[in-house]
């Protein structure tokens, strides 16, 4: 299957690899400092190290109605090192990048492998990875970093101010920026430089009835992108902005949503949140082998029900890879050395579970020969852990418009945009809000409803699936910053979804008002 589910309605035009931001850290020092750690692992035992040794650069920016009220930028510099020593993990991560600092972690890595030794309960076992050689760079036309901090707080001010204009009380913008530059080496020769940026614009504009003492708001739905300062450039904020200041205004007087059970059209703009909850979470393996459970718990789902469950009805094919432009996990290489190729898998096959998130050293877990490309550190001192590649729901392959998925509901609710949410621990019983909600009556769009939220369970609610825009409605959407584990680390990840249309839904009014 074709992984470009194009068209992106908002990705402007990027530029080709030569605009992308060049890798500035000393190649030679890295080089030199990757022989040393893995030359240092083998002679202290180990089977298998890997090295990253980079830097991540983030920039965030934050503005209230007409003031700045923050800004701030960072870095994290350093190396972390992995070895593998009688089949058990040692790590050992440092923000420094000199040979000394190279010898010690070598030593505190062996020696954090061999006090695991007593509690490994079976040996960890690595498939053979190609001894890649290669640079993978993001294209972008811009570098977000460059353009000065007065254009970049003139646009925040600006979207605020836009939003209060037209019907908001208050209003909150900001920008999240980073920037990872990594070199990769382990001891079966591979040697892989990447340098990736990221971007994310957001606003929220909230309007005030102080009469009824109520507040509304709506929270943009531009979503971020891998990509340069171009995308927020093209990105229309503006316009968004006056339009969300209006929709807070008009949310005040909506009529509160009536609680019962209803056939829903869901926007890309919320699914893709659903999406990763639902499916993205409960299926990496080490959530399923209970080695994870922070934040979101574990997960419902078990290997016994690898090409056995119905996970959903036929429509539903939910497809990972790190190739989709301007997508959050777009990269070449995953962070143990893995090709981009390895992450072009169905997780979902038209219903049906195909296949699990899985790092290195855990597939032989679940009997299965190699992981498919699923590890990422959020930082170059952080031990590299399963998290999601890009996890899309691929379109219907027939002609299909929102129009025509609203055209077959009588009585139903049109979701847009993501909003409050919270799922069971493993990840089953959910409820999400969204933005905006419209009535459908008669296979049109109404008016405008408040205080929404739907509610069900992940596989009574995936099979109820039962139409699906085609390739023209796809939208990517994601999150910044999912949070896992324990030291937490935090990974981007996009998204893409149609419209998508489920029957019998419970909906909620989340005021108990209706």
């Amino acid at each position: 299957m074709a992984r470009g589910f194009a068209p992106l309605r908002d990705v402007p035009e990027r530029a080709d690899a030569g605009g992308g931001s060049r890798f500035a850290l000393d190649r030679r020092l890295l080089d030199d400092l990757a022989d040393l750690a893995l030359t240092g692992a083998k002679a202290g035992g180990a089977s298998y190290a890997d090295i990253r040794l980079g830097e991540t650069l983030r920039e965030y920016a934050a503005a209230r109605d007409d003031r700045l009220e923050h800004f701030d930028e960072r870095s994290t510099r350093g190396f972390g090192l992995r070895v593998l020593l009688d089949g058990c993990w040692g790590f050992y991560g440092a923000r420094r990048l000199d040979p000394a600092s190279i010898r010690e972690g070598v030593a505190r890595a062996l020696e954090n492998a061999r006090a695991v030794r007593p509690i490994q309960s079976q040996p960890i076992a690595l498939e053979q990875l190609p001894a890649h050689e290669a640079e993978w760079i993001m294209p972008m036309a811009v570098d977000p970093f460059a353009v000065p901090t007065r254009e970049k707080s003139d646009l925040l001010l600006a979207i605020c101010a836009a939003a209060r204009d037209n019907g908001a009380d208050f209003c909150t913008a900001s920008l999240s920026l980073a920037r990872e530059e990594r070199f990769f080496a382990n001891s079966f020769g591979a040697r892989i430089r990447q340098t990736r940026t990221r971007v994310h614009p957001t606003f929220t504009a909230t309007a005030v009835d102080r009469a009824a003492g109520r507040m509304a708001s709506r929270d943009s739905l531009t979503p971020a992108r891998g990509a340069g300062w171009e995308y927020v450039a093209a990105a229309a904020l503006l316009d968004e902005a006056k339009i969300a200041g209006e929709q807070a205004r008009a949310k005040l007087s909506a009529k509160p949503v009536t609680t019962g059970d209803y056939d829903i059209v869901i926007d890309p703009t919320n699914l893709w949140l659903t999406i990763h909850e639902t499916v993205g979470h409960s299926t990496e393996l080490d959530r399923v082998l209970g080695w994870e459970a922070n934040f979101a718990g574990t997960s419902f789902v078990k290997p016994a029900m690898l090409n056995n469950l119905r996970f959903g009805s036929e429509l539903m094919t939910i497809v990972a890879d790190r190739s989709q432009p301007g997508a959050l996990s777009t990269i070449g290489f995953d962070d143990d050395g893995a090709p981009a190729a390895s992450a072009e898998f169905n997780i979902i096959e038209k219903g049906v579970f195909r296949n699990f998130q899985m790092a290195l050293g855990q597939a032989h877990y679940i009997g299965l020969p190699a992981s498919n490309g699923c590890a990422y550190a959020d930082s170059p001192t952080a031990f590299p852990i399963q998290r999601m590649p890009n996890i899309s729901l691929a379109p219907n392959p027939d002609r299909c418009s929102l129009a025509d998925l609203v055209s077959g509901v009588e009585n139903g609710v049109y979701v847009v945009g993501a909003g409050s949410w919270s799922i069971d621990q493993q990840r089953d019983n959910f409820q999400f809000g969204g933005q905006l909600f419209y009535e459908i009556r008669n296979g049109k769009l109404g008016a405008l409803l408040r205080d929404g939220a739907y509610q069900s369970r992940t596989i009574p609610f995936w099979n109820s699936l039962d139409g699906l825009g085609d390739a023209s409605t796809y939208h990517l959407d994601g999150t910044f910053t999912c949070g896992k584990a324990e030291p937490v680390q935090v990974a981007p990840v996009s998204h893409g979804s149609p419209p998508a249309r489920f029957r019998k839904v419970r909906v909620l009014n989340t005021t108990g008002d209706a």
